[in-house]
């Protein structure tokens, strides 16, 4: 019996595991489990947590007043969460992780490409968690920084090993600290500070409101590369309505929860916020028990926020080792020695930047962002308007295949999607000549997005690779 259909037995030991055994391959129908719901608990409490504070606040930071700021980081999240949700329905309609389903557009080797770089981001991401959660644990046992960092990446590598469900059901705790932290934290700033002056202070400028839709529109469209690894193994029937929506609210609400106190905290903080943004936020806590509670909760939120980047980058690790090696199955070893890899790596990332770490490193981050936004516009246009749905999955396995090795019509779009965002960029690594058009802001993705859509949809009338008149499942 092969690892793609599992005995009854076995199917019903899997949905009672609470470590999960598969990694890239194929859920089949019989291993399904979940409800919709599931997703707007992982999504709203992940995103309830320090990193989406201090995001939200650079949109006053950096110049905007409260009330647009506010709106503006709102359009952003209803932008980037309506692409993210649309990849969300990819995962139970394939019953495959995120990245591996590249390889219908740009091959088995070819979808290396795009892989590589969602590697580097996610360790990024985990880094830049790893340094604030660090801190704040180190608070909570009264250590040294070092050492909290290195105990909270301990921490992640079991979460990540134990893998789907854990996940999901720490998303589920997250969600109830989050809220409970939230509201302590919304009263404390209501009942202590006169807001008045700070909802008066309006000042439009499209500079700053296009700063704001590109701060929550980027934030959302970074889950895009692994958000259908968490809906996978949700029933391939689940409503798409449903499960767009659960995903949806889950992450916007979260998200502009987050980013909604973080302007109001800068706007009230004024320069004390910049440098000490997670001191000033524990700072609210009226007495050292709750400053501590607030250090906790901190900590919880960014477990999950964490625990997500390292799962997903050691599924698109194991996407591109799996891709030259044609298996799909990952033994248990394999999986711990690729999830410490990817942990490790960011820890020590972490520990040799601190403190000047996070300010660089995000600017590169969003920069690499540049090169998600086209494989996004690839992967939507190919799934709704062109495939359907339909995909040859022991193909993607084969690189003498259906999809075959390199895909070079999609290889070619892609870098002509990066390439046509290049002189709009406006980041510290990158100003782009073509950025005084809007007022210097950064809105490179919304037309990368477009762009790669159209020329994928040309590119795909002179390309029929991989056009199914039903899906090809593994034994059938």
């Amino acid at each position: 019996m092969s690892a793609e259909s599992p005995t009854a037995d076995h199917a019903g030991a899997e949905k009672q595991r609470l470590s999960e055994t598969r990694s890239i391959d194929y859920i089949p129908p019989s291993e399904r489990h979940g409800h919709s719901f599931s997703q707007f608990t992982l999504w709203f409490g992940g995103n309830l947590q320090i990193t989406a504070i201090v995001t939200g606040a650079l949109a006053v930071v950096l110049g905007g007043d409260v009330v647009w700021s506010i709106i503006g980081l709102l359009v952003g999240q209803v932008v980037g969460a309506a692409i993210m949700s649309l990849h969300a329905i990819q995962g139970p309609r394939l019953g495959l992780p995120q990245m591996i389903t590249s390889r219908m557009q740009f091959g088995v080797y070819g979808a290396v490409i795009p892989l590589v770089l969602v590697c580097i981001m996610y360790v990024g991401f985990s880094a830049s968690g790893t340094v604030l959660a660090g801190q704040a644990l180190a608070k909570l046992i009264n250590t040294s920084n070092a050492s909290g960092m290195i105990l909270f990446s301990a921490i992640i590598v079991v979460i990540a090993v134990l893998g789907y469900r854990v996940i999901h059901k720490l998303g589920k705790v997250a969600s109830v600290i989050g809220v409970l932290a939230f509201i302590y934290l919304f009263i404390t700033l209501l009942s202590t500070h006169d807001l008045s002056a700070v909802w008066q202070n309006q000042h439009f400028t499209l500079a700053n409101f296009l700063l704001a839709v590109s701060l929550s529109s980027s934030w959302q469209i970074a889950f895009c590369p692994y958000v259908s690894d968490y809906s996978r193994y949700l029933p391939a029937n689940v409503s798409a309505k449903k499960l767009f929506s659960c995903v949806f609210f889950g992450t916007v609400l979260g998200t502009q929860a987050s980013m909604t106190l973080g302007v109001i905290v800068a706007a009230i903080a004024g320069k004390a916020f910049s440098g000490n943004e997670v001191g000033y936020i524990v700072s609210l806590g009226s007495s050292a028990t709750m400053a501590m509670v607030i250090y906790f909760a901190i900590c919880f939120g960014k477990i999950t926020f964490t625990t997500l980047n390292a799962y997903g980058s050691f599924m698109s690790l194991t996407t591109i080792v799996s891709g030259f090696r044609q298996k799909t199955a990952l033994s248990r070893g394999g999986r711990i020695l690729f999830v410490v890899l990817m942990v490790t790596i960011s820890c020590v990332i972490a520990l040799i930047s601190e403190p000047a770490f996070l300010k660089s490193f995000t600017h590169f981050l969003l920069f690499l962002l540049a090169f998600f936004v086209p494989w996004s516009a690839i992967s939507l246009t190919d799934f709704y308007l062109i495939t359907k749905g339909k995909v040859d999955v022991p193909a993607l396995s084969q690189p003498n295949g259906r999809y075959g090795r390199w895909n070079w019509a999609g290889i070619i779009v892609y870098f002509c999607g990066v390439l046509v965002q290049l002189p709009f960029i406006d980041n510290p690594l990158h100003h782009g000549s073509l950025t005084w058009i809007f007022a210097g802001n950064d809105v490179s993705w919304i037309i990368g997005w477009f762009v790669t859509a159209l020329l994928w949809l040309a590119a795909r009338k002179f390309d029929r690779r991989g056009m199914l008149a039903h899906s090809v499942y593994p034994n059938q």
